[in-house]
Parts: structure tokens; C-alpha cells; sequence
């Protein structure tokens, strides 16, 4: 049984801006995957909603030269049904296709699955290594944030309590590029994530131009990898480099023991997944 909570139900994204302007409580409400679940189960404290389902405006999928917008409404089916999401966001289309059951892909939204903090977001380590940023609107104006720098802890972002993410958006990746997505999990399709992967790499001249590693479920935050990164820049990727980045990658986090999977466990696959991830990346561009 769910517990009792109050929904509003704006038709227009400024009429829920203002609704989020008036009630600091209130809290955005899209597909709620995640939301239903934590209340079912007292997770979840909220009792005050704000639904976005009539928000059509925060559906879609744009291309404008070589940038790439999804609205916060855009479905987790909506990017599978994107063959440009194959070649424009290669690790996102990977995440998507493994992402929940195929009930879950038609409801659950990006923005939510931005929104939510979980360390095990599946999208959120291929948004990472595609170097997103994500819009955040309130009734006052609005603001655009890397998403690198979105998440502040545990479940905690950057948002203020009158603000809405309302888009993400990246560059499409260069030519001579891989990104790569992995997600470690107890089985292949509607399971939390133990341990998720992505990588971006590029190559211009014979050594590696662009070095982004992002890790999931393996510290309170998604977070990059800055120091193994650093290990690939400028460099023809050996054996051993790629051996020393992922190590640094592994040294970075900060992994729990759950019922999922113990701490050892995170740290050893986190290693092994980001040497596989990138020795792919650079044999598929190199």
C-alpha cells in the first residue's frame, strides 16, 4: 500500500514551475520507477507532488548541428526507438538497452533517472563520459550545469527546491572515437546495477585526444575517474598504460558491501571492467 500524498497536476511547464516556486516541499513526479517503489516501502519521505505527465513539451528528442538534446520527459523506449542514439550516444544507447524491463523502458524518463542521485543510474555513467550538461528551470529563469558537477552526495544534487532538470544535452562524439558502456549486475535485465562502467575515447595523430572514465554503484556518487584519465592523455595506450589507469580508476572508489555484492567484489570488477572497457575502445579506433 502506498501512503497517502498530495498531487498537483500542472498542463504546462509553467504552471509546475510556479507550482515548485510556491510549495519548497513539492517534488517533481515524471514515470516514477524509482518514486513508487521508495514510498511503497517508506524509503521515500515526500508527500507532496508535483506530476509532469501532461508535459508534453519536456518530450523529445532534438538535434541541432552536432549537439544533441532530450527533454526531461523522454522515455528510456523513446532513445530506443532513436537509431541516431547508435552513432550520437553510443554508451547511453548501450545503458537503454539493458536498462529495467521493457514496462519499466516505457515509463521511466531520463530526467528521473538523473534526478534520482542513485550511484546505480544507469544512464547517468554514459551521460558522464559524453561530457553532458543538464538545464535546470525554475519560475525565475534557468541554468545550465555540467554534469559532472551535478551530484554533491549520497541522493544530493546541485538542484534547489524551486528548480526542475528540464534537458541534457551533449556534443556528438568525433570521428576516431568509442564509447563504451558495461553494467555488472546479478542478472542481464531488470537488476540494479553492481557495478557499471563507461568510457569514452578518442585518438587524432596515433595517441589518445579524449579520456573519460566514469564509474557507477561503486561510491556514494557516479563520478569520472580524473587521475586515471590523465594516464591516457597523449599516449599510444600499451598494455601496461591502460593496466595503470584502470588500477587508478579502482583506487577512486569508495564502494559498500550490500546485498548485492561486497566492497572486494566492486573494487576488483571496477579494475577489470574499466582495463576491458578501454582496451576495446582503443582497439575499435586505434
Amino acid at each position: 500500500m502506498l501512503p497517502p500524498f498530495d498531487l498537483c497536476e500542472p498542463q504546462s511547464l509553467a504552471d509546475a514551475l510556479q507550482a515548485l516556486s510556491k510549495h519548497s516541499d513539492a517534488r517533481p513526479l515524471a514515470g516514477a520507477t524509482n518514486l513508487v517503489p521508495d514510498l511503497r516501502d517508506k524509503r521515500e519521505t515526500c508527500r507532496n507532488f508535483i506530476s509532469l505527465e501532461a508535459l508534453d513539451e519536456l518530450r523529445y528528442i532534438k538535434r541541432d548541428g552536432g549537439r544533441v538534446t532530450l527533454g526531461a520527459r523522454t522515455t528510456i523506449a523513446d532513445i530506443l526507438d532513436d537509431d541516431g542514439m547508435k552513432t550520437d550516444a553510443p554508451a547511453l544507447y548501450a545503458s537503454a538497452q539493458i536498462f529495467g524491463g521493457a514496462m519499466v523502458r516505457t515509463a521511466a524518463t531520463i530526467g528521473g533517472n538523473i534526478c534520482c542521485g542513485s550511484p546505480s543510474a544507469d544512464s547517468v555513467p554514459p551521460l558522464l563520459t559524453l561530457d553532458a550538461d543538464v538545464t535546470l528551470s525554475s519560475a525565475c529563469g534557468e541554468r545550465t550545469v555540467p554534469i559532472d558537477e551535478f551530484y554533491v552526495d549520497y541522493k544530493k544534487t546541485v538542484m534547489r527546491s524551486d528548480e526542475m532538470l528540464t534537458s541534457v544535452s551533449w556534443n556528438v562524439p568525433p570521428q576516431g572515437s568509442a564509447n563504451l558502456f558495461y553494467k555488472l549486475a546479478r542478472r542481464k535485465g531488470d537488476a540494479i546495477t553492481v557495478t557499471g562502467v563507461a568510457v569514452m575515447i578518442a585518438v587524432q595523430g596515433g595517441v589518445c585526444s579524449t579520456a573519460r572514465i566514469a564509474l557507477g554503484s561503486v561510491g556514494p556518487t557516479i563520478f569520472r575517474a580524473g587521475a586515471a584519465e590523465d594516464m591516457l592523455m597523449g599516449k599510444a595506450l600499451s598494455e601496461d598504460i591502460i593496466e595503470q589507469a584502470a588500477k587508478a580508476a579502482a583506487d577512486r572508489c569508495s564502494p559498500i558491501d550490500d546485498i548485492r555484492a561486497g566492497a572486494g567484489y566492486r573494487l576488483q570488477t571496477a579494475h577489470s571492467l574499466t582495463r576491458r572497457l578501454v582496451t576495446q575502445a582503443w582497439q575499435q579506433i586505434a
